[in-house]
């Protein structure tokens, strides 16, 4: 079915203004809920362009699922959102949209794809979802025809639902137009219009529109859109596949959507007829040439071997299929994206170019929550939530790549129903940006995981073990190796490859005062000192958790994590202003190679002159030394909680540098170490890691790296008055650090947190403490009713009061949920290896 044509353009040619506040591009549902939304806020300025009728492209061939499950909280929230503004919308606009509540059943074959749901059931009541596991012969009663004997257990959400996203996407498109929102047909944007590295407007075949702000919703075409002037918006259309049955008498009209992630399928009522569609493990890419000109509502060759292989498992499922005709097996085209999470915000390239493209086929369900914040994006300057699972700035310039994104789409549609398993890695387009050590690390051992493209060793095999993870949901098979890792690091000396880490060079006359009013911290500081920091958003989020070294009078080093290279350059540079500051990203041009351990000073003494005693190099400074042959910069800094340097090393001395520290080490025990063994280290000191532990929802405050604070320095900081307010009023919230000494209650993350009996928070991240002998965890936690004390004074007075404060925190039964099992854990406010960080000062 194809939608009506609903205005603007007639016989004569279009009138387009010649300026607008808004312009959106593509009138899928997405475009058209971005449109709905902006005019809900009040701007209305908006024109909306549309190249064929509303809903060519993807939308109108969509199941139409409405999940409210997510991977996130915020993501779930969103959603939630969604949901909602469906059911309400009809009563809105008039238009019908066919949206019906049936809930959904995910059914497992295998313990394995049980503990999984059962996890993500725990997480759904965390998120406030109505949520029931079930048994088989409860999926049975709501799901008659459906084949149960050989299922372990289901979940059930209750509150899913369905709906006709034609019909939708006319409902908002009313909505939006009913507010003043123009919406305009059959003109195509030919391009984006650029100016002093501004989008300033479009041109379409009927002339130029310029405007404020420019938002691609182009769906499969928004990447080839957005590369002509240099933005990255990488995604890749794949055939998606679907079979709708002839009529079946005792199909209930009601029946819940029913996920079989075993099947790779999912089974629809659809109008007396059933649809089924796939997530095949093995994707076809599509338009890798180009999409053809003028594809709207068009369709691809069926290819019934394709999915040939998967019938067997539907029909073993709905054996019904057996015997019912096929009335329509079809195949179109869906938008991925190379890590399965859509893309969202504005260009960190193009100021003014703001994207919402390549929902992974869930762009039904996502469309009212990412219309409503891209929105609330635009109009605020800023988003209203933490949104960096979407946030386009996570990718990277390479991954606009086409050969790449054609890769990395074989796999990425088939992981939206594969296991997800903890610490799961992409196999495809892989090998990208490797570190000048890579070959060696292969050579000893590594099994690589990967970050931003980077090949990262995430734990090292012994000889004659395989460098491949197994995965599952307790242990994996790396447990041990990197446990040996991780003592080594705590007893002796490890060496770690982070040569990933982002880097920036900071300089000017402005420099200090431009990173001053950034940072929370002060950098003030002489040249040689290393300053751990935050940089925060006006309400006092944190918007980066990085380290910023001086290294000349008017020269700073800033360094962040691999995964927040662009969104934390696009941050500072957006920063600057008229100042007198250049910035350059010089992470390809240093390796950084890290010694860790109490041993640490006597590798890198043996291969060094200089004094790098407790007196002579101390902990967070940093300068040039001479090690073997090469010139390096090292900096006494830790995520570990031990003794150790970070080594900047430019690239080309890497190998020599790498050689001489091995060579040096041997004799002391030096043993490669991993990823895994990194992230065990660092949460047995309880340090946060942004993204997950620490986003900008939350604050210094909250997450207890108020000793970050420089208050009262001059020229203040970026939220400072948002952090005055809420420490005298105290946090609701607090990052807690948890152990669980049950040994076979793995965490990972998003587990429930149950304070005498009741939910209070989630873990963000989780890992075995193999020096505590616990799993641990860092997790966020409602505050107690007695635990409303600031630490806004230093009187005696205020002084206990905190203290009261801060062991209430810490006071009554708390446990965690893992996948429906409720465990004891122990809360701690401070570290629990090393509270008072002694060893990293030895």
């Amino acid at each position: 079915m194809r939608p009506s044509r609903t205005e603007d353009k007639g016989s004569a040619m279009v009138e387009l203004p010649s300026h607008t506040r808004v312009v959106i591009i593509g009138g899928g549902i997405v475009g058209c809920s971005v449109a709905y939304h902006l005019a809900l806020r009040g701007c209305t300025d908006v024109v909306l362009l549309e190249r064929h009728q509303l809903t060519s492209g993807t939308t109108w061939h969509a199941a139409g699922l409405v999940g409210q499950l997510r991977a996130t909280r915020n993501l779930t929230r969103l959603a939630q959102y969604t949901a909602g503004l469906f059911a309400g919308l009809e009563a809105d606009t008039g238009q019908a949209t066919g949206f019906l509540q049936r809930g959904s059943v995910a059914v497992a074959r295998t313990p394995a794809r049980f503990e999984e749901l059962r996890r993500q059931a725990a997480m759904a009541r965390m998120f406030g979802l109505d949520v029931q596991v079930i048994t088989p012969g409860e999926v049975a009663e709501r799901i008659p025809l459906a084949r149960t004997d050989d299922l372990v257990g289901a979940v059930l959400l209750p509150d899913d639902g369905q709906t006709n996203p034609i019909d939708t996407t006319l409902a908002l498109a009313k909505g939006a137009r009913a507010r003043g929102v123009r919406i305009v047909e059959g003109v195509a944007v030919q391009r984006i219009l650029l100016e002093g590295g501004r989008a300033v407007g479009v041109a379409t075949t009927e002339g130029d529109l310029r405007a404020d702000v420019v938002v691609n919703c182009g769906g499969m075409w928004a990447r080839s859109l957005a590369d002509p002037v240099g933005a990255v918006v990488p995604l890749h259309a794949a055939e998606h596949f679907y079979m709708v049955t002839e009529a079946i008498e005792e199909l209930d009209p009601a029946m819940p959507v029913l996920r079989d992630a075993d099947a790779c399928a999912y089974f629809k009522e659809d109008a007396g007829k059933l649809l089924v569609g796939w997530f095949e493990p093995v994707a076809k890419p599509w338009g890798t040439a180009g999409i053809p000109e003028g594809f709207a509502f068009g369709t691809l060759p069926p290819d019934l071997d394709h999915i040939e292989p998967l019938l067997a498992r539907v029909m073993e499922r709905m054996p019904v299929l057996e015997r019912v005709g096929i009335r329509l097996f079809f195949n179109g085209p869906e938008s991925f994206t190379p890590d399965d999470r859509y893309l969202l915000g504005e260009s960190p390239e193009v100021a003014g170019l703001y994207v919402a493209a390549g929902f992974n086929s869930i762009g039904i369900q996502s469309s009212g929550g990412a219309g409503k914040v891209l929105a609330d994006w635009i109009l605020d300057g800023h988003p209203p939530m933490d949104l960096w699972d979407v946030d386009v700035r996570r990718m990277m310039p390479f991954q606009r790549n086409a050969r790449y994104l054609r890769d990395r789409t074989v796999e990425t549609l088939g992981l939206l129903y594969a296991m997800h398993w903890p610490n799961r890695q992409p196999e495809s387009a892989r090998g990208v940006r490797r570190s000048a050590v890579h070959d060696r690390l292969a050579a000893r051992g590594a099994c690589f995981g990967e970050a931003a493209g980077w090949e990262r060793a995430l734990w090292f095999a012994p000889e004659g073990v395989e460098p491949v993870t197994e995965y599952s949901f307790g242990r994996q098979n790396w447990f041990e190796h990197s446990a040996a890792e991780h003592q080594a690091v705590r007893t002796g000396v490890g060496l770690f490859d982070q040569s990933s880490f982002a880097k920036f060079h900071v300089t000017g006359p402005d420099a200090e005062r431009v990173l001053n009013r950034l940072c929370t911290n002060d950098i003030a500081v002489p040249v040689g000192r290393v300053v751990y920091t935050q940089w925060l958003n006006e309400r006092g989020g944190i918007e980066a958790d990085l380290t910023v070294t001086r290294i000349g009078p008017q020269s700073f080093l800033v360094v962040t994590a691999a995964a927040t290279q662009v969104r934390d350059l696009h941050f500072l540079v957006q920063a600057l202003g008229q100042d007198r500051v250049t910035v350059l990203d010089v992470t390809s041009a240093w390796s950084v190679l890290s010694v860790m351990g109490p041993r640490s000073r006597e590798v890198l003494q043996a291969v060094s002159p200089d004094d790098l005693s407790e007196k002579g190099f101390r902990f967070a400074t940093s300068r040039e030394i001479d090690l073997g042959y090469a010139r390096v910069r090292a900096t006494r800094i830790t995520y570990v909680g031990e003794l150790g340097w970070e080594l900047y090393v430019p690239t080309e001395f890497t190998t020599h540098v790498y050689d001489t520290l091995v060579e040096a080490g041997t004799p002391h025990g030096l043993r490669l170490a991993g990823y895994h063994a990194l992230n065990s280290l660092r949460l047995e000191k309880a340090y946060r890691h942004w993204g997950h532990d620490i986003t900008p929802d939350d604050t210094p405050l909250e997450a207890g790296l108020g000793f970050t604070v420089a208050w009262d320095k001059p020229g203040g900081f970026v939220g400072r008055e948002a952090l005055l307010r809420q420490r005298a009023s105290g946090p609701a919230r607090r990052l807690v650090q948890f152990a669980v000494a049950d040994p076979d209650a793995a965490l990972f993350h998003n587990e429930p947190i149950l304070r005498d009996g009741r939910m209070v928070g989630e873990t963000t991240s989780a890992a075995y403490g193999h020096t505590i002998g616990a799993w641990l965890a860092l997790g966020w936690v409602s505050a107690p009713d007695d635990a409303s004390g600031s630490a806004s004074g230093s009187t005696p007075a205020a002084v206990s009061g905190a203290a009261s404060a801060a062991a209430a925190w810490t006071a009554g039964r708390y446990e965690i949920d893992v996948a429906g099992t409720l465990v004891p854990a122990t809360p701690s406010l401070t570290p629990l290896y090393d509270p008072r960080g002694l060893r990293v000062r030895g």
